[in-house]
């Protein structure tokens, strides 16, 4: 893995998107990804469609890459709804070096909320109703936030407290988390603990044993590391 060459691509992309967003208006954003610091992984931004900035966080469809590593494949044209309502499109492409290390990611953002809004009223002049609830996506430049969206995501699914939940749940929980590349981000375990009103050497302990399986589970040994503070996890 070259860090050199990593640098330069997102040095090369970074005064791209400004022609980009030039091109296709207002309603755009586009966004270089730097997943070496996913705590603050955006590294240059064009366009307001998230509001987000330099240094922001990344998404939890982010967040998924980061956690399928260099399997990672392109998310194209794939619709979701901000937290503020926006309803919004957006296509994101992996960044590879040489080696073929995912090591980030560009991503582009159309605000659809107006074109949306048209079709609906076409189609109710036309006698034509229904649409598809779009899934809610945190923007924020506060890792921290998305870390909160995605735990209270799984347990809302669960409706359940901690305290309800069975072993094997439990169990479920930690691993789902990990596949959505949440202990990848510094600090995690003990935020995740928090959330969950358990202490964070549980929160570890809960982790190891998702990964390897559990009492039921496939063994995910090999996955097992440390967290970016350092921790075992």
């Amino acid at each position: 893995m070259s860090t050199e060459e990593q640098d330069a691509i997102i040095a090369a992309l970074a005064p791209v998107i400004d022609g980009i967003v030039t091109t296709l208006g207002s309603f755009c954003e586009v966004v270089v990804h730097d997943f070496r610091r996913p705590e603050r992984s955006v590294v240059a931004i064009a366009g307001t469609v998230t509001g987000r900035t330099v240094d922001g966080s990344m998404s939890e469809i982010g967040m998924g890459i980061l956690a399928r590593g260099d399997e990672a494949t392109d998310e194209l044209n794939y619709i979701t709804r901000t937290q503020d309502g926006k309803l919004v499109k957006s296509s994101t492409m992996v960044l590879r070096d040489s080696a073929g290390t995912v090591f980030g990611a560009l991503c582009v953002n159309v605000d659809i909320t107006a074109v949306n809004q048209a079709h609906a009223l076409i189609g109710e002049l036309a006698g034509v109703t229904g649409s598809a609830a779009m899934p809610t996506t945190t923007f924020d430049n506060d890792i921290g936030s998305v870390v909160d969206a995605i735990v209270d995501a799984h347990q809302l699914r669960q409706n359940k407290k901690w305290s309800e939940l069975s072993r094997s749940e439990r169990l479920e929980l930690f691993s789902s988390l990990d596949d959505h590349g949440v202990f990848a981000v510094r600090g995690a375990a003990q935020q995740v603990a928090e959330r969950l009103g358990i202490s964070r050497a549980s929160a570890y302990s809960y982790l190891a044993k998702a990964r390897t399986g559990g009492a039921n589970g496939p063994d995910r040994s090999a996955t097992v590391g440390t967290d970016q503070d350092g921790a075992q996890a």
